[in-house]
């Protein structure tokens, strides 16, 4: 089955199972309720402490620490999972194995070839799986694209965004690389995603970084380059502050998405006169609704009532795309080497 293809539509109320219950699903849930047509019906913990404050917080949902006991409850359309992510590739894969449309966070799995069995699988079931990558459903995301396709800045020739934080050593699952420690598919996947909406996978790619004894890599910075003199430029890291604004620049002028820039609802068009590009641009500030993610959750259930597989914003391929080039990073900071040519296997 192709992107898009259609299969039977399911009822317009779609009914959820949350797998996972920290601050995300937190945030994300409270969302869902605003969206119409949702329902909690499930909450899974491995706490069943937590698992029956979350349900009882959200509707009296039923509770449970056993995945396989939510997975066989029939009445559940799909499966919002928001777990350390070192664990989203079985997560998801027995989700799907049980007929449960999906909905996990980033990063979806670990590599590429895990991304790719994954949305094989998907599609040999017909189910509707997407990373949660609420970036390019976010307003002021779709408003830069639709600024860059009228040509407001002329030919888009680089790319700019960053995510450094000091993150405090509390012990949590980004310092542990057996539960999700990576900077790289944490925080440097959103730079990298970005570079990708606008410019597609590089051509080559040059990165260097730091590495705890271990293999979990604290911090890197790259430069993924395309034809004609293209370029993006990103780093990640949790050891410091690196500014967390995003910027899209071209031969008319540029654009920036002030920090964070994944997440914020405003964009600021240098481009016109000279006066506007260099003094005064052009603000556009659009409503938040919300903690952010209600776009991508309202796209994604109008998808899934639709009857389709993949959401055409964030499709498998560009899925896929971005999880080659992250593995090409990885590969280049552990190695100190330049990734040179496409590699689309």
């Amino acid at each position: 089955m192709t992107a898009l293809q259609e299969t039977e539509p399911r009822q317009a109320t779609l009914q959820w199972g949350i797998v996972g219950t920290g601050p995300i699903s937190d945030s994300v849930v409270a969302d869902l309720s605003t969206c119409g047509g949702a329902v909690i019906r499930g909450v899974h913990s491995r706490d069943a402490g937590k698992a029956s404050a979350f349900a009882e917080k959200n509707g009296g949902a039923f509770s449970t620490d056993n995945y396989e006991e939510l997975l066989a409850d029939g009445g559940i359309d799909v499966v919002y999972i928001a777990t350390p992510f070192a664990s989203h590739y079985p997560l998801v894969r027995q989700a799907l194995l049980a007929d449960k449309h999906v909905l996990v966070e980033k990063p979806m799995a670990m590599t590429a070839a895990e991304v790719a069995e994954l949305f094989q699988l998907a599609g040999q079931r017909n189910l509707f799986l997407m990373e949660g990558m609420w970036m390019k459903f976010n307003p002021a995301f779709v408003r830069l694209k639709e600024e860059i396709a009228a040509g407001r800045i002329g030919e888009p020739r680089s790319v700019r965004a960053m995510f450094g934080m000091p993150f405090p050593q509390d012990g949590g699952s980004r310092w542990d690389v057996k539960r999700s420690g990576s900077t790289l598919l944490d925080q440097g996947i959103y730079p990298v995603t970005l570079a990708h909406s606008i410019f597609g996978e590089p051509e080559s790619i040059y990165a260097a970084g730091t590495l705890r004894s271990d293999g979990l890599d604290l911090a890197e910075h790259f430069i993924l380059e395309y034809s004609d003199g293209r370029f993006a430029h990103g780093a990640a890291s949790t050891q410091e502050f690196a500014d967390i604004s995003g910027s899209v620049s071209g031969t008319k002028g540029w654009m920036v998405l002030p920090g964070p820039f994944w997440s914020t609802t405003n964009l600021r068009i240098h481009a016109g006169s000279w006066q506007n590009i260099i003094h005064n641009p052009e603000p556009v500030d659009l409503v938040r609704e919300g903690n952010g993610y209600v776009p991508m959750l309202r796209a994604v259930s109008e998808a899934i009532t639709a009857g389709l597989t993949e959401h055409p914003l964030h499709n498998a391929a560009d899925t896929l795309a971005v999880f080659r080039t992250l593995d090409k990073i990885r590969s280049a900071v552990e190695t100190g080497e330049v990734i040179r040519g496409k590699d689309n296997k």
